[in-house]
């Protein structure tokens, strides 16, 4: 997903040398107005630096003789020798840059000039995406974000007691995140990129990483369009994409020189105000047609998310002769919600350039790497950092490094602990009791009260209340060693049951031990959650959800083999024992319903589904999903998703005759499936297949089947492989089965166009699903709804072998 929140300017050599000299000052307009990230390089290097918000620069060199160069967008760029023996400040007034209207030939019809060089442009992008196969490059990030208003309290949080304590004015106001970082970023075409953050400051956080990353801020226009996840729906089109005059109008400004290059300046305008489009003004050098620097922005009428108005600036400068790369990218963000208004920027520099790099295929599985030793202290930014920090941003660093210190001590850890830990008869009722020691890195969690009641007619009124503790056992990967335990009882079938487990970290593995006993869902995959078949059963006298009894003891080991291969291994025994209904209470008694037994092949006849058993099982899976790329924090390694679909294997072993067990089966299965496959201005799509065969069936009973994630309700939880309206129980298999589900997400191509509605922010969606059982035959869902958020509305219909079976509305939450 690639962050909106990032910024400007030019280069900057971390290396400190014995007689090295500061070059300072401000820059300003003619009529003395600040000009915040103005550009400073010498030239013919990639040596530069940038103004702070307030044009204070600073430039570090060493003794001689040098033609510094100040440039600012919409500024004449000014060239000025300075001979270097010592600090000097030279502050600097740029003149207003004056755009000439060149001799042009006007089409027929009247159109614009700028249609013309924009065709220009458009004809030359694929030669400058690709012009530069490899890179190396070394990137400073700085990122500010502010609090501007907020109310004093949300929804019973205290905002004014969370702001003073985390450093902000009694208004409310200031800075919540200020970071700055330094990273050697490589880079192959088309997309393969290693990055390693060598230094970074994390205003309150004195031994922290920072999150900057210099590929979200890796913005290319000579793409087609731009695709930020969160930040939109739908992909941002590029002035210059191949279609762009589809999406843009364009207007010629004139033209400027600047170091004998002929500069061509041209506003962008969307020709529909709603479309994912750039608004602003784009440089084009004449002759060669390349993008010289651009300053474009987006809105909320463009449908962004999070924000209300997003800016990027984006400069370039020759490397050599023949190649321009990036100098800065500044992102500028404002928006505000609820009361609350933010704003702030994120600003990139770039420095030494080597486009002919020694690169190998291994360099990039490593796509980030961060290390424990990152964080660097005030002294050496003071000589690292190529922007001046501003007043503001000089007090925030040192008010909240003194807060930092403070966090860090055992005290204060453990009066924070004292006051959070505080017993509230409200937690335990509704949210749970979490306590912690933060020093140990202990944490103890309670289950809340109501959530831990339930209703179904097997157990009647029910609690289910667990607990756990977790402790960070290794640091360096993330690892917790976690033991939990529950008890549950009910209240109409006097049945108590109880079981624990343990996690222990051993490596790259887990190591799961769990036993007790549980009343379980029939159906392995547990489609329905308790909460709703609860509210169905008491209000609506409708028991979707059918159980039995397991006593058991397991053990598992579980965890990434290598790469993108994951493995687990699980060996079980269990008593299963098949539960009657024990009580018909319901508040409602409504006329169309009734319940049904405990058994969903006979729901009139309350008679046992499979007799009391025992079963010992072996079951074994692997995935693999192509991909070995991963990136590394302090606190370990993550892998990241491939663009490749992930394949899974899974074989379960009925073992018979030992300890008593009385199974005798070999069932295996294969899927195969890839979500958010993007289909650029068309959404996303997403598959899942699978199928399973018993290759023995000698004994096996109904918990043992092949089953499938039904939907019976008007409530479910969307996810790839789920059926809209396919029942719970009645289609699981003991033979083979085969399914498919397919859904696209328009990410609003359509609803977009529609006045008013476009306001919502909808997203489209359709849904096809397939099973094939030889009970079932061939069964097709086709599923049809908008999405808001995380909430979806789907009119789903079935079909069972060309025959309409079922349709019915059908409301998803994504958690």
């Amino acid at each position: 997903m690639k962050p909106v929140l990032l910024i400007l300017l030019s280069l900057f050599s971390t290396s400190v040398f014995a007689q090295q000299f500061n070059i300072s000052g401000k820059i300003t307009d003619e009529g003395g107005k600040l000009i915040p990230f103005a550009s400073i390089y010498v030239k013919n290097t990639t040596k530069g630096v940038s103004a702070n918000s307030e044009g204070s620069y600073q430039l570090r060199v060493n003794a001689g003789t040098y033609n510094i160069q100040y440039k600012a967008v919409g500024y004449t760029q000014q060239s000025k020798s300075v001979v270097v023996n010592a600090d000097q400040t030279i502050n600097i007034s740029l003149q207003i840059e004056t755009y000439q209207l060149k001799d042009v030939t006007v089409h027929a019809g009247g159109e614009d000039p700028a249609y013309a060089i924009m065709r220009k442009a458009i004809k030359k992008r694929k030669t400058y995406l690709n012009e530069v196969k490899a890179y190396t490059c070394d990137i400073y990030i700085k990122g500010l974000q502010k609090l501007l208003a907020a109310p004093k309290s949300f929804m019973g949080f205290d905002v004014q007691k969370a702001t003073n304590e985390a450093g902000l004015d009694s208004n409310r106001r200031g800075i919540v995140y200020l970071s700055e970082s330094e990273s050697k970023y490589s880079f192959v075409r088309p997309d393969r990129v290693h990055e390693e953050q060598v230094s970074a400051k994390v205003s309150g956080r004195n031994r922290a990483f920072s999150f900057n990353r210099a590929s979200d801020m890796a913005v290319n226009f000579y793409e087609n369009y731009e695709k930020w996840e969160g930040m939109s729906n739908r992909p941002l089109v590029s002035p210059v994409a191949d279609n762009a005059m589809f999406y843009y109008n364009y207007k010629y400004i004139g033209t400027s020189v600047e170091n004998g290059e002929t500069i061509n300046k041209i506003e962008v305008i969307p020709k529909r105000a709603h479309d994912p489009c750039f608004e602003g003004v784009i440089y084009i050098l004449d002759d060669s047609w390349r993008i010289y620097g651009l300053q474009l922005y987006i809105t909320k009428k463009a449908n962004i998310n999070f924000v209300d108005t997003l800016k990027v600036n984006q400069q370039f400068f020759p490397v050599n002769e023949k190649n321009w790369m990036t100098s800065s990218i500044k992102f500028e963000f404002t928006g505000g919600l609820f009361g609350f208004k933010i704003g702030g920027y994120f600003i990139s520099i770039y420095k030494n350039y080597d486009l002919n790099p020694d690169l190998s295929q291994a360099n990039f599985n490593e796509q980030l790497r961060i290390t424990k030793g990152t964080a660097k202290d005030s002294a050496y930014w003071e000589q690292a950092r190529p922007i001046p920090l501003t007043g503001e941003e000089i007090v925030d660093y040192k008010a909240k490094d003194k807060l930092a210190k403070k966090r860090e001590s055992k005290e204060y850890l453990d009066s924070l602990d004292k006051a959070n830990n505080k017993f509230k008869p409200v937690n335990l009722l509704f949210t749970g009791i979490n306590t912690r020691n933060r020093y140990k890195k202990e944490y103890f969690h309670y289950d809340p009260l109501i959530g831990s009641m339930l209703y179904n007619t097997v157990e009647g009124f029910a609690i289910d209340y667990g607990a756990s503790y977790s402790k960070l056992v290794d640091t360096l990967n993330n690892r917790y060693f976690v033991v939990n335990g529950k008890v549950r009882y009910g209240f109409s079938n006097h049945l108590f049951n109880g079981s624990a487990g343990v996690a222990i970290p051993l490596q790259r593995f887990t190591l799961g031990l769990n036993g007790g006993s549980d009343v379980v869902d029939l159906n392995s995959l547990a489609p329905m959650s308790t909460f709703v078949n609860t509210l169905h059963s008491l209000l609506a006298q409708q028991n979707f959800k059918k159980l039995y009894q397991k006593q058991f003891a397991s053990a598992s080991l579980s965890g990434r083999i290598t790469g993108g291969l994951k493995g687990s291994a699980l060996v079980e025994w269990a008593n299963r024992k098949w539960l009657p209904n024990t009580t018909a209470f319901s508040i409602f008694d409504p006329h169309a319903h009734q319940f049904t037994s405990n058994n969903p092949l006979q729901p009139d006849q309350d008679v046992p589904l499979f007799p009391e058993n025992k079963s010992l099982t072996l079951n074994l899976r692997a995935s693999y999903d192509f991909s070995n790329k991963y990136e590394t924090y302090p606190s370990g390694r993550r892998y990241l998703p491939s663009k490749y679909p992930t394949i899974s294997v899974n074989y379960t072993k009925g073992i018979s005759n030992a300890l008593g067990s009385d199974v005798d089966y070999d069932k295996i299965s294969a899927d195969i499936s890839k979500t958010d496959i993007s289909m650029g201005f068309y959404g996303s799509s997403s598959f899942f297949i699978g199928a399973g065969k018993f290759l023995n069936a000698k004994s096996v009973f109904y918990p043992d089947y092949f089953h499938f994630a039904g939907n019976e309700v008007l409530s479910y939880k969307p996810r790839i492989n789920r059926f809209l309206l396919l029942d719970y129980y009645d289609f699981s298999t003991p033979d083979k089965y085969i399914e498919g589900h397919f859904e696209h997400n328009f990410s609003g191509f359509i609803t977009n166009k529609i006045p008013l509605i476009r306001k919502f922010k909808l997203q489209e969606i359709v849904d096809v699903n397939y099973l094939y059982t030889p009970q079932l035959k061939n069964y097709t869902e086709l599923g049809f709804g908008l999405q808001y958020l995380n909430i979806r509305a789907m009119y789903g219909i079935s079909y069972n072998g060309g025959t309409q079976a079922k349709s019915a509305f059908r409301l998803g939450i994504s958690l």
